[in-house]
């Protein structure tokens, strides 16, 4: 039992530092390959690390490294994250923010293309992509993230919507500084940025789920062992085709859990009828999933 537990964490381990990497580099490509070649901003801290380069360079015509202001900035985050979150989170985070600054650094400035609505469109793809498959596998990304997640916990708003409105501020004080065409360009990167990361880090995305079962007692338990949700049951049912009596189960889960249900549902009671809905809106209480 203990060597299943240890080999499950280094698993967990491994995963994560290759996902780490992954992320990194296509975070770089994403900066190097079109971002700073479309004079694209990016925002979050690497934008606002983009903006305070630009700035030394006209001011003083000092060369400083994005690479090196994303670190320096991301240190306060590191502090949120530790108090705000988990000493987990932070690890991950000061790896995958180390993994990132490096491959900035290293990744050759190449222009693909010159035209800025392509390199908006396309760095916004990659890192969209890059940044939900981190936080899929529990990874923050550095950044604001630590923020974004604090925020989300507290408001249960989308990571993607949290992102854009920060990411929104920082380009519009880009344009302002430095023009308001690519400034426009840039907004059109975040918004496609935010949209992809939805689409990928789906564990604050909600969806209920309507079970028509004829075996409740075995199926609530095992619900509720895996998931932890509540469940609304309604007894005494019946099809109208049959008239069989038969229960109707009520929850609502995420979408990252929606796989476990179907798992469970597949070994308890494979003859259920169930109905997921998506696009729900939450009133009450609903628990929100830790990111790591």
């Amino acid at each position: 039992m203990l060597n299943n537990k240890r080999e499950s964490f280094w698993q967990d381990v491994v995963t994560k530092l290759t996902i780490a990497m992954i992320y990194a580099v296509l975070y770089s490509m994403a900066l190097n390959f079109f971002w700073q070649p479309g004079h694209i901003y990016s925002g979050g801290l690497t934008g606002i690390a983009q903006i305070l380069s630009t700035l030394a360079e006209r001011a003083d015509n000092i060369n400083i490294p994005i690479s090196v202001i994303y670190y320096l900035l991301n240190v306060p985050m590191f502090i949120l994250a530790w108090f705000k979150i988990n000493r987990k989170f932070v690890v991950f985070t000061i790896i995958a923010v180390t993994f990132a600054s490096f491959a900035i650094q290293i990744m050759p400035n190449m222009t693909l293309i010159e035209d800025p609505i392509i390199c908006a469109v396309f760095g916004g793809l990659i890192n969209g992509y890059s940044m939900g498959l981190a936080l899929k596998h529990g990874i923050s990304t550095g950044g604001m993230d630590a923020l974004i997640i604090t925020l989300r916990q507290a408001t249960g708003i989308s990571v993607g919507a949290i992102s854009m409105a920060f990411n929104g501020v920082i380009v519009l004080t880009a344009g302002f500084l430095f023009g308001w065409p690519y400034a426009f360009y840039s907004l059109v990167s975040i918004f496609v940025s935010g949209k992809t990361t939805d689409l990928v880090y789906v564990k604050h995305q909600k969806v209920q789920v309507m079970i028509i079962t004829q075996r409740p007692d075995v199926v609530i338990p095992a619900l509720q062992k895996k998931l932890k949700r509540g469940i609304t049951a309604i007894p005494q049912a019946y099809g109208a085709y049959d008239f069989n009596t038969q229960s109707v189960l009520i929850t609502v889960i995420t979408v990252y859990e929606m796989e476990i249900l179907a798992a469970i549902m597949k070994k308890v009671d494979p003859k259920a009828f169930v109905s997921v809905s998506q696009d729900i809106k939450i009133l009450g209480t609903f628990e929100e999933l830790d990111i790591v």
